[in-house]
Formats: structure tokens, C-alpha cells, sequence
């Protein structure tokens, strides 16, 4: 080639350079401002489609639960660009809409199972979580948007889908990320009601199908069964969350093996068990590991202690067991959350300075219940970061230290139940001026003093809980008249005998417990203020009168109503409305009458009943064996009378504990009124090993120690004290009656019995051989009847 060939053929190169950089720069700003003016412009379809899927909806500002939330859809005109939309997004080539995010935008409706929202099919995210859509189901047709990576329909507060989950949802074979969670606000822990069920082969196809899958939340979705082990061949999973979702029997320790699990919550199940493997030190990328409220087991392993990235620990209410140094959880360098709450720990603090440079930065710290023992450890004073401090329910001795009053940080702090001892003056807590919680009382020998001028002392005016029970009270702390967010004021075991009438304007109780104490003088109907009330407990006080009549309508929140040992007379309240949330009432020892109120088939949610030694004169409520959750019934010591019967709709389906006792029933005993009782056959162990949610709940704060029941065996009554009793219990008590006839055979198939007692009645015939397959009787009594013939092998 030419040297001018070779000029002109750089030219042209040149040239062309020059507009293909000049075109390449206009594409560019046209693909940058796509995001904006969406170049291609929305499909007419899909634009009409989102339109209306609007429609569907109204905007409230109830319907949900963020701050920040706004009617995104507002935006949403039919002369603009859909693309252009808050919280729409177009594919930059295509135009079709590939994401929709109407998070925390104030809907308020029903899914319709026809919605336009399933005809776009290109859709790769959606996230509608916190809206309120009305106890709706989960349409079939979300099986359609087959390009689906991420859905999100999490709610909060009490949920606002329910049904069941579509199986359609496990055909979305792309999906990245699924949440089906409820969320729920402590301050309001409610029961959920209405809540999504997720079917197990539902779930095993989900896993089976969506392989991808990196994140899986299903908190509050009710599964009822065992953890598929399928779960363990989901390698991309780096989030799974499954809390209180009903599930029971074996982990699958092949999730520990999972390289990519950064969060793992498995709290609140319950029933599901296992053992930690020393294979969970693999999981080296794990920050959040949450297994409480479980009945997990054996010792927890060295490897655990390996996990440098771990932020939040929780293995509180299980049976984990051995000896642990706490300064072992010090060598994770992230920590700032450990829960080792109520397990068979028992930990120590080594004797040896703690290297106050590498602490981790610490802010709660719940080891309630550890056996902890001797004076409280040393090191905590250097955890400045401290907010919650749990040390309940331990051996702790000696003087409360003064280090504690200058933790800045706490806002919770909770001591109850120790041997501590000494003065507690309320300016030495004025320090604590970000306190929400305080417990001081329960077996503790502390002397609580307001001092001569606590009008002067700024006490931590958001207080809202307050626990001075055995802090050697006299009368009501004024202070406590100042606290304008109280929600929880425990004070038992004091020498208080009356109430003042301010407490009744304290509209934000939720707990009121002042039991064993000294009360007198009648219960005042202005209680009835309290509407927010979810525990009241005036239990072994000398308050006498009637019970207010209001106390059966007055409150929707009320769960736990607790008046026994007091001189009470008269009727019980008549009058219980529907959707109550009552789950525990006692008015056992005390002088009541008259017969029990047919409306307490209003207490769907009731499991404990005890109207124990009281003069009730009244026929069997069979009528109780519509309550689905019934578990324990107290009807012994009254004047209950005539036949025993269970028609076929009042069938007790989850009746473990009937006490009968010391009555004047008169019937016989048929193998109709023992099916009554069929809920006692134990189909395998699990049955037996409940754990009840009210005696262990955290939100509801009812001491389980005042949980008690007794059943007597010849003639010696047998106390059971403490809630803890009622997780293995099942037992039946017709003893002192006047019932006759021949035992049942099929009292024998009731094999999970603990306590039989029928005694001192007037039973005929022989011992049915039946009884052998009783193998969990501890105690059987059959003394005092008109029994004959040999005792079966």
C-alpha cells in the first residue's frame, strides 16, 4: 500500500472511530436516562393491567405497620409511563415490568384470585409486604409468574393472609428468595388466629423444585410436621428462618453443613429436637443462629466458639447440658446478642482476669436460669455496651453491685429470683436513665427504699415493666404513679394491703400481678379501666365482695385471670364476649356460687380452668368440651352433681388434666363419657412432652412457679407446684363421687394416664386387665370402692 493509501485509510479508520464513539455516546445517555424516560416506553397491557390491580385496592393508613410507609400507587396515572412508576421497574431493553415493589404502601383489600397482576408474566420481584389484605389466601395464579427470583408477601402484626399456602407457589423454579413471614410487634403479642398453613408436600416440592433458593423465611406459617431432609440439598441457601412454625421431631443436622448459611432461625417450634454436631463450626460465614424455645439437647460444642463472624446467639429454653465457662462466649470477637436462658447449664466464671481489650460488643445477655452461683461475675462492668442484662432465676449471693449503676446503656435489667440481698435506694437507680425494665424481686432479700424525697428523684420515666416482688413492700411505690408508659408491674410476695385509685388511669397495664401479698377490701369495678390488661393476677390476698361483673367483657386483650385464694362470694362473671383471648382463669379457694356461665364457650383460646373448693352447685358442663384448646379442668371440692355425660359434639379434643373430685356426681361410668376423654391416648412420645405457651411465654410474664395443682392419692393431696408439672401431666380424678357400675375396659386404651384416681366411689366388678396397657401411671388409686375378683397380672 501507498503512503497515501495508507493516510487515507487512517482517515477513514479515524473517521469511523469518531462516529461509532459518537453513537456509542449517544446510546449511552439514551440507556442512562432509561431508567427515567424508559426509552421503549411501558406495554399498553401491562399498563392497563397494573392500573388495575390499583383498583383493587384502597389506601389506609392502618394497613401498615412502617413509619415511613406511603400510597406508593399514588404515582400510578394513566397518562404517564408505567415504567416510571414508584416502585415499578421496566427491563431496559424490553420495556416489560420486571419488578414491582409495593412494600408498606397502605393497601387495604382482598388478593383476588383473578387479579390482573398474573398476566405479567415477566415479572422477576415482587414484594407486597406490609399491606392489609384482609385474612385473604394466596392466590393459585402466583404459580403463573414462572420468572419470579423474589417474592415477598410478609406481614406484620396479626396476620393479614391466611389458608393455606397454594401448592402453585413450589412451580416457581426460579425463585432466589421466598417470604411468607409474619412479623410480630413484642408490645402486642397476641395469638395468631388466622394464620397461612403450609402443607409438608407443599413444602418438599418447593424444595425439591426452586434449587436456587438463597433465602427462605416462613416465620408463623403454620407446617405441623418434621423438617424435610431435603432442606439440606438447597447449597445456595444462605437465610433460612422458621420460626414458631409448629414443626416437631429430628433436625436435619445436614443444614449445619450448608457453606453459605449466614442466618439460621429455628426458634419457638417447641417440639423440634436434637443435638448441636461439632460440624456447626463449619459454618464459618454464620452471624445469626437462633434455636430457642426448642427442646434441643446434649452439650453444646467447642467448635461453636470457632464461629468468628457470629453476632446473635440464641439457645434459651431447651435442655442443652454441662458445664460452660461464660468466657468461652467472650472469644466471639462479633457477639452483641447471647441467650443460654433455662437449659441444664450449669455456667462459671473462671477464676482469672478477663482481657477487658477483647470483649465483644456485647448488648444483651439473657442467661436466666444457668446455675449461676456465688457473687455476680466481675467482667460484666466492662461490657459498656450492655442494653439488656438477664440474670434471673440463678444462685447469685451477696450485695447488688454498684458497677450495674453504671451500665449507662441498660434498658433492661432483671435480677429476680437470686439470693441477693441488701438495700436498693430508688436515687441509686435514677442513673439509669434509658432503664424500660427492672427486676428486683422473687426470692431475693432486698429492701426496696423511695427514700424522704423521692418527689425529687428523676426515676427513668419510661419505665414499662417493673418487677419488686419480695423487695419488703408496705405499701404501693409512689413513684410508680409517675411512670406514664408502665405496661407490667409485678408485686408479689410484699405486705401491700391496698391499691391506690390512681392505678386505675394507668391505661397502658398490660400485666398487673400483686399476689401473696395483703390485700383487703373488695376488688374495685374501676379495674375495668385497664382495657388493655392481658394479665391480672390478685391471687392469696384476704380481698373480699364480689368478683366485678365486667371483668368477662371489659378487656378483648385479657389472657391470663388469676383471682384463687382470696374470700370471694358470689357468681363468677355471667357474661364473657366472643373473640376473647382468655387462656388461663382461676378462681379456685374462695366462696363463690351458683353455676358455671354457659357464655365461657365464648373463651376459644381458654386452656385452664380451675373453680377448685368453692360452693358451685351445678350439673357436668359438658358444654366445655367445645373449647379447641381445653387442657386442664379443676371442677373438685363443690356441689357438681347428677350424670356425667359428653354428647357428640362436646368431644375435649385436647383435655389433659380433669379433676372431678369431691362432688356428688351419680352415674355410671360408660365407655361413651371414657371416649370424652380419647384425647389421652398417646399415639408416641412427642404428645407428652407439650410445651404450653402460656406458662412459658415471655410476653405474657406469668411466673410459672404460681402454676400449681394438686391430686390427691389416699387421702394424701400431692402438690405439683410450677408449670413445668403440666408438660408431662395427664390425669383423671373422679374420686369422692357416688359413681357405680363396672370400670370400662376401654379405660385401658387412655395410655398416656399419669394419675388415675378413682376412688372412695362405688364402683363393682373386677380390675380390667385392660389397665396393663397403662404404661405411664405413676399413681393409680381404686381404694374404697365395692371392687372384687384378682388383681391382673
Amino acid at each position: 500500500m501507498t503512503m497515501m493509501g495508507l493516510l487515507h485509510s487512517v482517515a477513514l479508520s479515524t473517521q469511523f472511530l469518531l462516529l461509532f464513539s459518537s453513537s456509542l455516546f449517544t446510546n449511552c445517555l439514551t440507556l442512562n436516562d432509561s431508567t427515567s424516560t424508559h426509552h421503549h416506553g411501558c406495554h399498553q397491557h401491562e399498563n392497563n393491567a397494573l392500573l388495575s390491580f390499583k383498583q383493587s385496592f384502597i389506601i389506609s393508613k392502618s394497613a401498615s405497620y412502617n413509619t415511613f410507609s406511603y400510597p406508593k400507587t399514588c404515582s400510578w396515572i394513566p397518562t404517564t409511563d408505567c415504567c416510571s412508576w414508584d416502585g415499578i421497574e421496566c427491563d431496559e431493553l424490553t420495556g416489560h415490568v420486571i419488578s414491582i415493589d409495593l412494600s408498606s404502601s397502605l393497601l387495604y383489600g382482598s388478593m383476588d384470585a383473578n387479579s390482573t397482576l398474573f398476566s405479567l408474566v415477566h415479572l422477576q420481584r415482587l414484594d407486597l409486604s406490609d399491606n392489609d389484605f384482609n385474612h385473604s389466601q394466596i392466590p393459585a395464579r402466583m404459580g403463573d409468574l414462572s420468572q419470579l427470583k423474589h417474592l415477598n408477601l410478609s406481614q406484620f402484626g396479626e396476620t393479614t393472609l391466611s389458608g393455606e399456602v397454594p401448592t402453585q407457589i413450589s412451580h416457581l423454579s426460579n425463585l432466589l428468595s421466598l417470604d411468607l413471614c409474619s412479623y410480630i410487634d413484642p408490645q402486642f403479642d397476641f395469638p395468631l388466629i388466622n394464620r397461612l398453613q403450609l402443607k409438608e408436600s407443599t413444602l418438599q416440592s418447593l424444595i425439591q423444585n426452586s434449587t436456587r433458593l438463597e433465602q427462605l423465611r416462613l416465620n408463623f406459617v403454620t407446617i405441623s410436621s418434621s423438617l424435610p431432609h431435603t432442606l439440606t440439598n438447597l447449597t445456595s441457601l444462605q437465610k433460612l428462618s422458621f420460626r414458631n412454625c409448629e414443626l416437631y421431631g429430628e433436625f436435619p443436622v445436614g443444614i449445619f453443613y450448608l457453606p453459605n448459611l449466614t442466618s439460621l432461625n429455628f426458634a419457638e417450634n417447641q417440639n423440634l429436637q436434637g443435638a448441636l454436631p461439632a460440624s456447626i463450626g463449619n459454618l464459618t460465614n454464620l452471624a445469626l443462629l437462633a434455636l430457642g424455645d426448642n427442646s434441643f439437647h446434649g452439650e453444646i460444642p467447642q467448635s461453636l466458639f470457632r464461629l468468628e463472624n457470629l453476632e446473635q446467639l440464641s439457645l434459651s429454653y431447651n435442655f442443652f447440658e454441662g458445664q460452660l465457662a461464660l468466657d468461652m462466649f467472650l472469644k466471639l470477637k462479633m457477639l452483641n446478642a447471647l441467650g443460654l436462658s433455662v437449659n441444664k447449664l450449669t455456667l462459671f466464671s473462671q477464676n482469672r482476669n478477663v482481657n477487658v481489650t477483647i470483649l465483644p460488643p456485647i448488648q444483651s445477655l439473657g442467661l436466666s436460669g444457668c446455675n449461676l452461683a456465688g457473687e455476680v461475675p466481675t467482667w460484666i462492668m466492662n461490657l459498656t455496651t450492655l442494653s439488656s442484662l438477664d440474670l434471673s432465676r440463678n444462685n447469685l449471693q451477696g450485695e447488688i453491685p454498684y458497677f450495674f449503676f453504671r451500665l449507662e446503656n441498660l434498658t433492661v435489667l432483671d435480677l429476680s429470683h437470686n439470693t441477693l440481698e441488701g438495700q436498693i435506694e430508688l436515687d441509686m437507680l435514677s442513673k439509669l436513665q434509658k432503664l424500660t425494665s427492672l427486676g428486683l424481686g422473687g426470692g431475693n432479700k432486698l429492701y426496696f427504699l423511695e427514700g424522704k424525697n423521692s418527689s425529687n428523684v428523676t426515676f427513668p420515666s419510661q419505665i414499662q415493666t417493673l418487677i419488686l416482688g419480695s423487695c419488703n413492700l408496705v405499701h404501693f411505690p409512689n413513684f410508680t404513679q409517675h411512670l406514664q408508659e408502665l405496661t407490667d408491674l409485678y408485686l408479689s410476695n410484699n405486705t401491700i394491703k391496698t391499691i391506690p385509685s390512681w392505678l386505675w388511669n394507668k391505661t397502658t397495664l398490660q400485666t398487673l400481678v400483686i399476689s401473696n401479698s395483703l390485700l383487703i377490701g373488695e376488688i374495685s369495678p374501676s379495674i375495668c379501666n385497664l382495657q388493655s390488661l392481658v394479665v391480672l393476677d390478685l391471687s392469696s390476698n384476704n380481698l373480699v365482695g364480689m368478683i366485678p361483673s365486667c371483668l368477662g367483657t371489659f378487656s378483648r386483650s385479657l389472657q391470663v385471670l388469676d383471682l384463687a385464694a382470696n374470700k370471694l362470694i358470689g357468681n363468677i362473671p355471667q357474661t364473657y364476649v366472643k373473640g376473647n383471648a382468655l387462656q388461663f382463669i382461676d378462681f379456685s379457694s374462695n366462696k363463690l356460687y351458683g353455676q358455671l356461665p354457659r357464655t365461657l364457650v365464648n373463651c376459644r383460646m381458654l386452656e385452664f380452668l380451675d373453680v377448685r373448693h368453692n360452693h358451685f352447685n351445678d350439673s357436668f358442663p359438658f358444654w366445655l368440651g367445645s373449647l379447641p384448646k381445653l387442657k386442664v379442668v379443676f371442677l373438685s371440692d363443690n356441689q357438681f352433681h347428677g350424670a356425667i355425660m359428653c354428647p357428640l359434639k362436646y368431644t375435649f379434643p385436647q383435655l389433659r388434666i380433669i379433676d372431678l373430685s369431691q362432688n356428688g356426681f351419680s352415674t355410671k361410668l360408660t365407655s361413651e363419657i371414657i371416649m370424652c376423654f380419647k384425647s389421652m391416648i398417646i399415639s408416641n412420645k412427642r404428645q407428652l412432652d407439650f410445651k404450653d405457651e402460656i406458662y412459658y411465654s415471655e410476653n405474657v410474664f406469668l411466673d410459672i412457679d404460681v402454676v400449681s395443682f394438686s391430686m390427691s392419692n389416699k387421702g394424701v393431696v400431692m402438690d405439683y407446684l410450677g408449670g413445668q408439672y403440666l408438660h408431662h401431666m395427664v390425669a383423671i380424678d373422679l374420686s369422692c363421687n357416688k359413681i357405680y357400675g363396672e370400670i370400662p375396659d376401654t379405660m385401658g386404651s387412655l395410655n398416656g394416664l399419669v394419675v388415675l384416681n378413682l376412688s372412695n366411689n362405688m364402683f363393682s366388678g373386677s380390675i380390667p386387665s385392660s389397665f396393663g396397657k397403662l404404661s405411664n401411671l405413676e399413681v393409680l388409686d381404686l381404694s374404697l370402692n365395692n371392687l372384687s375378683g384378682n388383681i391382673p397380672q
